[in-house]
């Protein structure tokens, strides 16, 4: 290992307090969806004391971006962090919660945005190593799978154009990995997430005369128990895939067949293909089974991020960066993707890129899923995920 690249793993680790604290300062202040901009403005101030240049707030409505300049020729690097929170509640008992109720930082937005930070900082004390340049993306409204899109709209990968892209997730979505590890996937890392909304129309009428009616309860179970095999029977075992119905609403009384019925779920998928098929095949089956039992069903899909798909050619270029920082024994394959959804998808549809996992586990009997009240990462390793993005920055070109 040259001294050049232990220096940013040094200087890394060297920073973590710093990201602790910016940390903590977003944790107390979480804001949802759009309405970043407090967090914004603080991205944006820290920024400007470090002398980045070409900051722009209100891209994408609540996002940022701006753009380091190395001081040798290259192209351009995205690197993304998202920013938003969730409408929970913490009851995590920190001395730095949430201080806005019904908010809370409980999926590590907060740390993505501090790490990037971090990485800000480091890659502006090594502009004369840095080829071409790279361009900051503090994105909105991820939790809702719209920020993305809008920043992408608003040409957050333009001006400079950005070649390729990184970012990644903390927390414990990767089970059986140490706090300080890196996890990372050449292909399909996190599925599509996609909802559905299933309307069943029969005949009302008397719950003691059902021959007299179209029981479109009846139907929708039997609709239900259909879409089951859809994954069990027509996705390749070897593709995994989610339908899940979560609200089946119906009636008013306990003697009365409703006219209508309506079920909503949502869809997971790995790959664009398993994605259509799995769409075609929910409208076939509600419109088949309905008419086979004399009522009508209609579909409509809300579509959501498509699958997270690493690049390969990206992918070999984080395990060395990856490898430096936190020694190449410490980054490893991801055994299974998840099947959550993640709408830096979008962006990795636009231009070749890589997501990877950052494990901050806290000791075991002490985790909390994400998006659970008492969410909490382990802070002693923040300075691992700004260190990769940093000597990726510095060397994916090589």
């Amino acid at each position: 290992m040259d001294m050049e690249r232990t220096n940013i793993r040094d200087e890394a680790r060297a920073l973590n307090a710093q990201l602790v604290e910016w940390r903590r300062h977003l944790h107390r202040h979480p804001e949802l969806g759009f309405d970043t901009q407090n967090t914004a403005a603080f991205a944006a101030e820290q920024l400007a004391a470090m002398g980045v240049s070409e900051i722009k707030t209100g891209v994408g409505r609540g996002g940022l971006t701006a753009v380091i300049q190395g001081e040798k020729p290259g192209g351009v690097l995205g690197l993304r962090a998202d920013m938003d929170a969730l409408p929970i509640q913490e009851e995590t008992g920190l001395p730095f919660a949430s201080t806005e109720e019904g908010r809370m930082h409980a999926c590590g937005h907060d740390a993505h945005t501090a790490m990037l930070l971090g990485t800000a900082r480091l890659l502006s004390q090594h502009r004369a190593e840095l080829k071409g340049a790279v361009k900051l993306i503090f994105q909105p409204a991820e939790e809702i799978g719209a920020g993305a899109v809008a920043m992408i709209r608003d040409g957050a990968l333009e001006n400079p154009k950005v070649d390729a892209i990184a970012g990644l997730h903390t927390g414990n979505f990767w089970t059986g990995a140490s706090a300080g590890e890196i996890g990372y996937s050449s292909g399909a890392l996190m599925a599509s997430a996609d909802s559905f909304t299933l309307s069943i129309t029969g005949t009302g009428g008397h719950g003691a005369q059902p021959d007299r009616a179209v029981d479109p309860i009846a139907v929708a179970c039997q609709i239900y128990s259909t879409l089951q095999t859809i994954v069990s029977r027509e996705v390749p075992p070897a593709q995994a895939a989610v339908i899940t119905v979560g609200t089946i609403q119906a009636g008013s009384a306990a003697n009365i067949i409703p006219p209508t019925c309506t079920m909503q779920g949502t869809i997971r998928a790995l790959s664009p293909e398993t994605r259509t098929n799995i769409q075609n095949r929910i409208r076939d089956i509600a419109k088949g089974v309905a008419e086979a039992m004399r009522a009508s069903a209609s579909v409509k899909f809300s579509y959501g991020p498509p699958p997270v798909v690493c690049d390969p050619g990206m992918t070999a270029k984080l395990l060395r960066a990856a490898g430096t920082i936190v020694g190449p024994e410490h980054v490893r394959p991801v055994d299974a993707p998840t099947m959550v959804g993640e709408d830096m998808a979008f962006f990795l549809e636009k231009v070749p890129g890589v997501f990877f996992w950052h494990p901050s586990a806290l000791k075991e009997g002490e985790n909390y899923p994400h998006h659970h009240p008492k969410f909490t990462i382990s802070e002693e390793v923040l300075w691992t995920g700004a260190g990769t993005m940093t000597e990726l920055a510095l060397t994916w070109q090589e």
